[in-house]
């Protein structure tokens, strides 16, 4: 599967109407990012059930900003809408594959109770 470019006008679509995507925070400048995008893209191939998209922070610097993207890359994973794993830094194709198996694993259930618990947003 192809990644999906994610811009201001689509991002809230996309990571509302996926249960898992994985966005990649980079830019075209930036050496690590550049590195890490053929690791991505290999990654997205292997996991059809996860959304794989990218921001570019030199076109949306609004959406970089609204997520506290500070050096890039930053990769982010939302599953359900919520942000499980946010880290800046090219990982090594075994970091990235035991990210997405770690956010696979997460009992949702309970992400959600504890968020609805602190009353950040309600249970579903």
């Amino acid at each position: 599967m192809a990644t999906v470019a994610l811009t201001k006008e689509n991002f809230e679509s996309i990571v509302t109407g996926n249960d898992m995507v994985i966005v990649d925070f980079w830019a075209p400048w930036c050496a690590p990012c550049r590195v890490f995008g053929p690791t991505f893209e290999a990654s997205s191939e292997k996991h059809a059930d996860v959304v794989f998209a990218k921001v570019n922070t030199e076109d949306e610097p609004e959406l970089a900003g609204a997520f506290n993207v500070r050096s890039i890359p930053t990769l982010m994973f939302f599953r359900e809408k919520v942000i499980l794993y946010s880290e800046a830094g090219a990982l090594p194709a075994p970091g990235l594959e035991k990210v997405i198996a770690e956010a696979k694993a997460v009992n949702m259930a309970d992400v959600h109770a504890e968020i609805a618990q602190r009353g950040d947003e309600p249970a579903q």
